[in-house]
């Protein structure tokens, strides 16, 4: 019963943002619509994104962590290691930025 009545929740709160652009100023401003669309999608990828690349940075350091308190011995190449991928994972997400500034350019 409570199932139902979450999707019925969020069908209702679907159909009410999708019917926003219903109530809009009319005339011909498609030009401008499709260029503030582009905006939004460009920072909702860009979100997205960044929580990504926090998450697998969280990953990678608690993996690290992990692998140096298993074998405190090969901490210094875990730690190089680690780096190595934070590095690689935040080249990601300015990878991303750029894009972003590229759209809304």
């Amino acid at each position: 019963m409570r199932l139902s009545f979450r999707r019925a929740v969020f069908a209702v709160l679907t159909t009410l943002v999708a019917a926003m652009p219903a109530f809009a100023q009319g005339g011909g401003g498609s030009a401008d619509y499709a260029k503030g669309m582009g905006y939004i999608g460009a920072c909702v990828g860009f979100g997205i994104a960044a929580g990504l690349a926090g998450l697998g940075q969280g990953r990678v350091a608690s993996a690290a962590c992990e692998g140096m308190a298993r074998n405190p011995g090969a901490g210094a190449r875990i730690q190089i290691l680690m780096l190595l991928g934070l590095a690689f994972i935040e080249t990601l997400a300015i990878f991303t930025f750029v894009i972003v500034l590229i759209e809304v350019r």
